[in-house]
């Protein structure tokens, strides 16, 4: 089988959407199978960015490109994305894009809902991104979502939003904000019907058939695996599954059709809203990390928190999403620090741990041991052969490795496509 799959392996934006994109130029099929509009890759062409939250990737360079079942899709978001590339000269046309039937759908409502409970929260918010992207997942495993293939069914459209209003209105009610009016939701339906129903296709029997002609499918994660709903920093974590053995459920093709597992991996870490990170830095190393590497959300615009390389956490990643290499990524942005440090274990009550533990006030706990390492002064922006990496750079790629249990594959030293070294040749002939 020829096939790629990638996922974030610390909690999201670590530079996933160069990758994506590096294998996107190679791939026959890019699939999204899981995630909504509350993701983001950004791609850089010729100079040139684009910015995506809900498109597979594979639509800048006209690939075939699905968004799988595992997806729950906003459609007027889709909508929006689709326009605004055509404003950038790409158009996306249903020969391109297809969107699986059976994907669960967004509402008004939704969204609603999302932002009204985190505002209840309190100082125990999340950290959403207010779309509307766990609501709708919590309505697809309820048996109350819209799905994207009920637009053609009138009668059963009906029946189903009498129940979903049903539910999500008493809960509006409760927390004091707008309520929905089953008009107001068919009339948007209804207008927005015409115009997404044209994407919609029979993916899983799509991708049978780009399996069965050996295509080579470039399965692409949205978030990260300690994001993820059972195996990241729980309740701070997205909604859906985001490790690699959801490639399967959430594109409708079998369990081991997702190929190589290529996890992405910062340099060092960052993070976007609430939640635990052992290696958080607040001195002057974690601002320069933030200033140098651009670190602000794709999606939000909020800026990273920034800190050490956490080899524990990535680690966590390679074992529950079986990971069969990393590609780490902006390694440029350590360029000109006299030492490097790397997280290889944990304090937590006074005793030394080497593993993360699930516990949340444990995590909160946590007190990173680090192992410090020389830096480097010269650039390693631009260089596209691992031999060519200063020597104390290439130390350090060779104990994350020792410390993750994994290959680095690939190496960024920019954010321009080129600029990238594959160490591990993973690529399917």
């Amino acid at each position: 089988m020829s096939s790629v799959t990638i996922v974030g392996s610390q909690w999201g934006d670590e530079g996933k959407g160069k990758i994506v994109d590096w294998l996107a130029s190679q791939a026959d099929v890019v699939v999204r199978f899981q995630g909504g509009h509350n993701a983001g890759h950004t791609l850089v062409i010729d100079g040139k960015s684009y910015k995506l939250s809900l498109l597979p990737s594979g639509v800048v360079r006209q690939k075939i490109s699905i968004i799988g079942n595992g997806v729950v899709v906003d459609p007027q978001a889709l909508l929006n994305e689709i326009a605004k590339f055509k404003d950038q000269n790409i158009e996306i046309t249903p020969d391109i894009l297809k969107v699986a039937e059976n994907c669960p759908l967004i509402l008004p409502s939704h969204v609603a809902l999302d932002q009204a409970r985190e505002k209840a929260r309190g100082e125990h918010k999340i950290g959403t991104t207010g779309r509307g992207i766990g609501p709708a997942y919590e309505d697809k495993v309820a048996r109350r979502a819209i799905r994207l293939c009920d637009l053609t069914e009138p009668e059963t459209l009906d029946w189903r939003l009498d129940e979903l209003l049903a539910h999500h209105n008493a809960l509006l009610v409760s927390l004091g904000e707008k309520t929905f009016s089953k008009d107001e939701i068919l009339s948007y339906l209804n207008t927005i019907a015409v115009k997404v129903l044209p994407f919609m296709a029979p993916v899983s029997e799509l991708m049978a058939s780009y399996i069965k002609d050996n295509k080579f499918v470039l399965f692409e994660g949205a978030q990260a695996i300690m994001l993820d709903v059972d195996h990241g920093t729980y309740p701070f974590v997205t909604s859906s599954n985001t490790v690699p053995a959801q490639t399967g459920i959430g594109s409708g093709t079998g369990p081991r059709t997702g190929g190589y597992i290529l996890g992405i991996a910062k340099a060092y870490t960052t993070r976007v809203g609430a939640g635990p990170f052992p290696t958080e830095l607040f001195d002057e190393t974690g601002k320069y990390l933030g200033e140098k590497g651009h670190e602000f959300g794709t999606v939000t615009g909020r800026p990273r928190r920034c800190g050490w390389f956490d080899a524990v956490l990535v680690r966590r990643a390679v074992q529950v999403g079986g990971l069969d290499g990393l590609a780490l990524m902006k390694l440029d942005v350590l360029d000109g620090l006299k030492e490097v440090k790397i997280c290889v274990g944990y304090q937590l009550d006074g005793q030394n741990i080497e593993r993360f533990p699930y516990t949340l006030e444990a995590q909160k706990r946590l007190k990173p041991i680090y192992e410090t390492m020389s830096g480097w002064n010269e650039k390693t922006s631009g260089i596209r052969s691992k031999e060519e990496l200063p020597a104390a750079a290439r130390n350090y790629i060779e104990r994350i490795e020792a410390l993750t249990g994994v290959k680095v594959a690939v190496i960024s030293t920019s954010p321009e496509r080129e600029d990238t070294i594959l160490s591990e040749n993973f690529l399917p002939n």
